[in-house]
């Protein structure tokens, strides 16, 4: 199974790809991911995009594509992939159809996670982060038994910058400008399935089993 997850920022796609990935033997790649690897690893591609990252400009298409040419071909993708976060341009999603016609592989499915943006808001405002060991919280839905302390390893909880409401609606804004298109791209190759991301963690693995199963 090869899939392709796309969907605002706190729209879920990693706990979706959790589901998922406890169902079927998929790797799961996301931009961040090979990027970190490839500038941790010392490579080439690692380099050159660390000069761009340093610097504080975006990497360039052309190193991200070449650094997922690699990763699609290591070993765990054999039983199949899930991206996240890749593609977020129609660019990126012309590159990459190039990249997997060279490689001999197809999508068996591009999921869009349809959310209002006013869930999302709510969402990532309420969502909290350990410090110390990444563990996070929801001040709704999963709070820490003391306020501002890990459960885990009782390091500071605490909201990310980035979750914040003004940085928030300028991230939508930008997904709705640049990433948001690629919905109508993919929906044109006849690969587009769309599912409501507020019906729990499980719901494109139904998707996926319920379109398998031929329903």
């Amino acid at each position: 199974m090869r899939i392709i997850l796309i969907g605002a920022p706190g729209a879920g796609k990693g706990t979706q790809a959790e589901s998922i990935k406890n169902k079927y033997p998929l790797a799961h790649i996301s931009t961040g991911d090979i990027l970190r690897a490839n500038v941790k690893a010392g490579t080439e591609l690692g380099k050159n995009a660390k000069n761009y990252m340093d610097a504080g400009k975006l990497v360039p298409d052309e190193i991200i594509v070449a650094m997922m040419e690699g990763r699609l071909q290591e070993a765990d993708c054999k039983d199949g992939f899930l991206l996240d976060g890749f593609p977020r341009t129609n660019p990126q999603a012309e590159a990459l159809d190039k990249l997997l016609d060279k490689l001999g592989i197809a999508l068996d499915a591009v999921v869009e996670l349809d959310v209002d943006d006013e869930i999302v808001i709510k969402r990532l405002t309420t969502r909290r982060v350990c410090r110390s060991c990444g563990e996070i919280y929801n001040t709704l839905m999963k709070p820490s038994k003391v306020d501002g302390i890990c459960d885990k390893c009782g390091g500071e909880v605490v909201q990310r910058d980035d979750d914040k409401e003004t940085v928030i609606r300028r991230r939508l804004a930008v997904f709705h400008e640049q990433t948001a298109p690629l919905i109508e791209y993919y929906r044109n190759k006849g690969v587009l399935m769309t599912v409501d991301a507020t019906c729990g963690k499980d719901a494109v693995l139904k998707l996926l089993e319920n379109r398998k199963a031929g329903n």
